[in-house]
C-alpha cells in the first residue's frame, strides 16, 4: 500500500481529491483555520466514512461527539465504501467553532471521487481469486498460511513450440493459460476519472527474469492475449476500456527456486495522477507469489509409468528383459514406455539420465522431469520425448567441467515422509550420494545440490557413497512400501548377511552348491566360500551410514537395486546356490519381504545390466503419483 495521503483543506474554496475504496485518506483540518476557532465538527455524505483519531489519555471525547478540540492530538481520516458514479459525488464538510455557542466561524468542503482499485490473486490457495483486503504482499507457510502460488511454465502445450512454454512471449495455445495463475485487477470508477489518471502494472527488476504476465482482453483467440510484463518489460500502462470494472491477467513462473532465487516474486498496480508534473502515484497495491518447487516422489508413491531402454550389445538384445518389464508393469497396473535404441544410442542407464518429479499449485499440478548433467547417449531423450503438454522439463548444466559418476541420478533418491528430531518432513527428504565428510572426494555437482536445496520442501541429506566405484546410492539402499503401520522399510545391501547365509548353508551340508550355477557354462559358477575380507569395507560403510540419525524404520539387508512398483518388486535374479530345487538367496529375500505384503519377482538382468556394473534400478525409471499432501501446508 502507498503511504497514507494527506489532503489539505481551504476555507476559501472547495478542495477536490481522488481516493481509493477502502483506503483511508488523511484530511488536514489544522492548516487553514478561522481566527478564534477552538473546536471543529466533521460530516460526510452517504458513502463516506469519517474517522476521528485521538489519544484517549490526552483528549476528552465531547458530548455527542459533534465538536472536537482543535489541537494536534485530534486527526481526521475518511474513506469511501464504493466507487463513485460521477466525478466529485462524495462530500466531506468541516465546520469550525469558537468558544461561544454562536454559529460556525467558517467551513471547508472536500469533494471526493472514489476509484475502486485492487489487485487480487488466490491468496487463500483455493484455486480461485477472491477479493482480499488483508496483507497480500507477504507469503506465509503452513496450514494457516496464505499467499498465491505460481507454476513454472516449463511444459510444452503446443507441438509447434521449439521449447518450453516459458520461452515464448506469445501464447501458442489457449491451453497454456491453465498453467498460469489468475490475477484480477479491479478498476471501477467514473470513466472521466481515467482521463487524468492511469493504472500502471509493475514488476521489480529483480523479479522480471522469473515471472511473466499476460493480459486477457475477453476474446477466445490467441490475439486476445498479450504478454505485458516479463524479462523485457518491467512496466505496463493498463488499457482500461470505458465502463470496464475488472481486467483479467494470467501469471506464469519462469524459473524454479535456486541458490540466487528464494522463490518469491511480487507485482504491483498503481493509480497515478497524470495531471501533475512529475506524475504522482496516489495508491499502490502489491501481491506476492511463491514459485512452486520441484518435488521428488519416493518409491512408496503408486507407479504411473515404467521406463526402460531397448539396446543391443555383444550378448544380443535385451528383448527378454523388456518382456519381463512388460509383465511386471501389467501386474502393477502401470504403463511401460520403451525408449528405442535410435533415441538412446545404446545408453541403457535411464535412471542415471533423469529423475521424475512434479510441481503443484492450488489450481493445477503436472509432472516435471529433471534432466541430469551426465549427457551421454540418452542426453536428448528427456527434452525431445518427455517434454510435452502438461509434462515439464528442468535441467542444470555443469559449467567449465565435465560430469562425474556422482552427477548421475542413480545417485539421487528421496525418502518417504519422516520425522527427524521432532521435525516433520511430510514430503520426505532428498538423499544425495557424496564423499566422506571433509575427505575431499567426489560430490554431486554444486549446481544440482544448490537447486535441490533451494526447493525447501525436501531438505537434502548427503550420504557417503564415494567408497563405491560407480558411487551411486541405489547400489546399496532402496525404500519399499509396506502394509503395516510404519508404511515403508529402508532396504540396505549387506554382504555380511549374505556371508552368514552361505556359511549356514555350508554347515547344513550344501558346501558344494555353486552360485551362478545357471551360468556355469560361462565360467560363472562359484562354491560357497566367500572371503570375509572382501565384504568388510562394504559392510562397514553401510553400518556407518545407518549410524546417522535419519529416523528410519527398522531395516532389512539384501539385494536392493530393484524397481519398486507398489507391492510388486522387480529384483535382479541373484543366481544363488540351488538348494532343494530353489535359489537360497531368493528364498531368503522372500522370507524377509513377503510378510510385509510385498511380492518378489526375480528378473534376469545379468548379461544386459549386471556385467556392465548396473542392475534393474539403474536400467529403469518410474513416474509416480504426486503426494496428496500440499507442499504449502508445511513449514520448512
Amino acid at each position: 500500500m502507498a503511504p497514507q495521503r494527506a489532503v489539505q483543506l481551504s476555507l476559501k474554496k472547495p478542495t477536490y481529491a481522488v481516493c481509493v475504496v477502502g483506503v483511508e485518506t488523511y484530511v488536514d483540518v489544522h492548516s487553514d483555520v478561522p481566527k478564534g476557532a477552538e473546536t471543529f465538527g466533521v460530516s460526510g455524505s452517504p458513502g463516506v466514512e469519517v474517522f476521528v483519531i485521538y489519544d484517549p489519555a490526552r483528549v476528552t471525547v465531547p458530548t455527542g461527539k459533534t465538536r472536537w478540540p482543535l489541537d494536534a492530538n485530534v486527526d481526521v481520516t475518511v474513506s469511501a465504501d464504493a466507487a463513485s458514479k460521477a466525478l466529485h459525488d462524495l462530500k466531506v464538510k468541516v465546520s469550525y467553532f469558537g468558544r461561544q455557542e454562536a454559529g460556525a466561524l467558517g467551513h471547508s468542503v472536500l469533494y471526493l471521487t472514489a476509484a475502486d482499485v485492487s489487485l487480487d490473486v488466490d491468496t487463500g490457495r483455493t484455486g480461485k481469486v477472491k477479493r482480499n483486503h488483508d496483507d497480500k504482499k507477504t507469503w506465509r507457510w503452513g496450514p494457516e498460511g496464505y499467499g498465491a502460488v505460481l507454476l513454472v511454465n516449463c511444459d510444452r502445450d503446443s507441438v509447434v513450440s521449439a521449447g518450453p512454454d516459458l520461452t515464448n512471449s506469445q501464447l501458442a495455445t489457449l491451453d497454456d493459460l491453465q498453467d498460469m495463475s489468475p490475477m484480477v485487477l479491479s478498476c471501477d470508477g467514473p470513466d472521466s476519472l481515467f482521463d487524468t489518471h492511469k493504472l500502471v502494472l509493475d514488476v521489480p527488476f529483480s523479479d522480471s527474469r522469473r515471472v511473466g504476465v499476460f493480459c486477457a482482453r475477453g476474446g477466445t483467440s490467441l490475439k486476445d492475449y498479450k504478454q505485458v510484463l516479463g524479462p523485457q518489460r518491467l512496466s505496463y500502462e493498463v488499457e482500461r476500456q470505458p465502463g470496464e470494472r475488472k481486467i483479467s491477467f494470467f501469471v506464469e513462473g519462469l524459473a524454479f527456486p535456486d541458490v540466487d532465487f528464494l522463490g518469491l516474486v511480487s507485482l504491483s498496480v498503481s493509480l497515478v495522477d497524470t495531471g501533475t508534473l512529475p506524475e504522482v502515484p496516489l495508491f499502490t497495491d502489491t501481491v506476492a507469489f511463491r514459485v512452486a518447487p520441484w518435488i521428488m516422489t519416493p518409491n512408496t508413491q503408486p507407479p504411473l509409468e515404467l521406463y526402460a531402454c531397448s539396446v543391443v550389445d555383444s550378448h544380443g538384445s535385451n528383448k527378454k528383459f523388456l518382456e519381463d518389464m512388460s509383465d511386471l508393469a501389467l501386474k502393477a497396473n502401470c504403463k511401460l514406455i520403451i525408449c528405442p535404441q535410435i533415441e538412446n544410442r545404446n545408453d541403457r542407464w535411464i535412471q542415471d539420465e533423469m529423475e521424475f518429479g512434479y510441481t503443484e499449485a492450488p489450481h493445477k499440478a503436472f509432472p516435471v522431469v529433471f534432466d541430469s548433467p551426465r549427457n551421454r547417449g540418452l542426453k536428448h531423450f528427456p527434452y525431445k520425448r518427455i517434454l510435452g503438454p502438461d509434462f515439464g522439463y528442468v535441467t542444470r548444466e555443469i559449467l567449465f567441467a565435465g560430469a562425474s559418476s556422482l552427477d548421475s541420478f542413480g545417485n539421487l533418491d528421496v525418502s518417504p515422509p519422516v520425522t527427524v528430531g521432532g521435525k516433520e518432513y511430510p514430503l520426505g527428504r532428498i538423499l544425495i550420494g557424496s564423499s566422506f565428510p571433509k575427505s575431499g572426494g567426489r560430490r554431486m555437482a554444486k549446481v544440482v545440490r544448490d537447486f535441490l536445496q533451494a526447493q525447501q520442501v525436501q531438505a537434502p541429506v548427503e550420504l557417503y557413497s564415494d567408497w563405491l566405484s560407480v558411487g551411486h546410492m541405489d547400489e546399496f539402499l532402496s525404500f519399499v512400501p509396506t502394509s503395516d503401520q510404519k508404511g515403508f522399510r529402508l532396504l540396505l545391501a549387506s554382504p555380511i548377511a549374505c556371508l552368514k547365509l552361505f556359511q549356514q548353508k555350508k554347515e547344513e551340508g550344501y558346501g558344494e552348491a555353486a552360485q551362478f550355477d545357471a551360468y556355469e557354462e560361462h565360467g560363472f559358477g562359484r562354491e560357497l566360500a566367500p572371503r570375509q575380507s572382501s565384504v568388510s569395507p562394504f559392510s562397514d560403510c553401510v553400518a556407518w551410514i545407518m549410524s546417522l540419525n535419519l529416523s528410519l524404520p527398522p531395516t532389512r539387508r539384501e539385494a536392493v537395486n530393484m524397481v519398486v512398483l507398489g507391492k510388486h518388486l522387480g529384483i535382479p535374479k541373484p543366481f544363488g546356490p540351488i538348494i532343494d530345487g530353489r535359489c537360497c538367496l531368493e528364498e531368503k529375500v522372500r522370507s524377509l519381504l513377503e510378510p510385509l505384503g510385498l511380492r518378489c519377482i526375480f528378473i534376469d538382468d545379468y548379461l544386459s545390466y549386471h556385467e556392465l556394473l548396473g542392475e534393474i534400478h539403474c536400467g529403469t525409471n518410474v513416474r509416480r503419483q504426486p503426494f496428496s499432501f500440499k507442499w504449502w501446508h508445511m513449514v520448512p
